[in-house]
């Protein structure tokens, strides 16, 4: 037997893992952890105290031993009782855990043993931040009101049926492949069929905007996808962008992109419209917003993380000519486009929400 402590003792977690177990109590006390079962370091000491720690007696299993395998867990001898789901002691992770901890880590959980028994250990451990950018993704859209209120039907759970699954691919994306089945319009079933989807997770967007300048800020960087592709320019003008990493907010991704991207302070933000940008295939649900900021000249530079091989050029422009281009078919980043756009729509009533005095005529 062996007890888990901490995260892993959860229900939910208990449940990822096809575990039953009974419940313990050991002395000590859990110090840290708030980014258990989120990152492999984030595991809380277990450490000498008068107090009593409450955990859970499981018989080890492939799941648990797989998923302990990822996290880089190891059992601990703690006065004779093999105990799991602590770090080595006093390297316990402290700050804030996010809101849905427990949820995300067990989902987390979740898409490890959805990649399959074949696939490295090691190289799951590697793709762990991208593991829970999706499991953030998935969780985000579970608590979503359902589109198209009015006009399409809300199906229940049992409308698709999976009847196969596989993960084909697992880099720092992946590729899962399902052969199922859905409900028909005119009722009864499809025959099955196979979809291989991209996974990915959820981005945030943003177009800096200077309303007193009438100014924006665009970014420059080259891009794989179109060179693969064959376009004669593959280094693309872009809004601001990057995922939105586990546990984070859309907000807080899109304000810290932009002091990585652009070097920019936004002091407010406005939601756009939040979409996916190619459902057929592409797992990907885009957050999308226009920022304030102050945009003087000089304020565009080239800015980026080493550490993500990254060089990313800042340009200024009037929103104007933002404009010209997208009528004349020279911006192909549609989150571009289409934010430029959302703001011409509705540039007045921005200004009129930010106490600005409205222009004369428009773009």
């Amino acid at each position: 037997m062996i007890v888990l402590l901490g995260v892993l003792a959860q229900p939910p977690m208990l449940e990822v893992l096809s575990l039953d177990g009974t419940p313990v109590t050991i002395g000590g006390a859990l110090r840290g952890g708030t980014g258990a079962g989120i990152t492999r370091d984030g595991w809380p000491a277990l450490v000498a105290s008068a107090g009593a720690v409450t955990g859970v007696a499981v018989t080890m299993n492939d799941a648990l031993a797989r998923y302990a395998a990822v996290m880089g867990l190891t059992a601990r001898d703690w006065h004779g009782q093999a105990v799991l789901g602590v770090a080595a002691e006093g390297t316990g992770q402290d700050g804030a855990a996010p809101p849905d901890h427990v949820a995300l880590a067990a989902e987390i959980a979740r898409q490890i043993l959805a990649a399959g028994p074949d696939v490295d250990p090691a190289l799951l451990a590697w793709r762990l931040p991208m593991t829970g950018i999706w499991a953030s993704s998935r969780i985000r859209a579970q608590a979503m009101a359902p589109s198209g209120q009015g006009v399409v039907p809300l199906r229940p759970a049992q409308a698709i049926r999976t009847l196969a699954r596989s993960q084909p691919f697992t880099g720092y994306f992946g590729v899962e492949r399902r052969d199922l089945t859905h409900e028909l319009h005119l009722g009864g079933q499809t025959a099955s069929m196979t979809r291989e989807a991209f996974l990915m997770g959820d981005a945030a967007v943003l177009l800096p905007w200077d309303p007193v300048r009438d100014r924006v800020l665009v970014i420059e960087q080259f891009r794989f996808a179109p060179a693969l592709r064959g376009d004669p320019q593959p280094w693309l003008l872009e809004p601001v962008a990057g995922r939105i990493d586990a546990g984070e907010t859309p907000e807080a991704a899109i304000l810290r992109e932009a002091q990585e991207e652009a070097d920019i302070t936004v002091t407010r933000l406005f939601p756009a419209f939040h979409a996916y940008p190619s459902p057929g295939a592409v797992c990907e649900f885009l957050y999308q917003y226009v920022g304030i900021a102050d945009l003087p000249d000089g304020s565009a530079g080239i800015h980026g993380l080493d550490g993500e091989a990254e060089d990313i050029r800042g340009h200024l422009m009037d929103r104007a000519r933002l404009s010209q281009l997208v009528d004349a078919g020279q911006i192909s980043n549609g989150p571009l486009a289409t934010l430029s756009l959302w703001l011409d729509a509705r540039v007045d009533r921005l200004r009129g929400q930010l106490g600005l005095p409205l222009q004369a005529g428009g773009v």
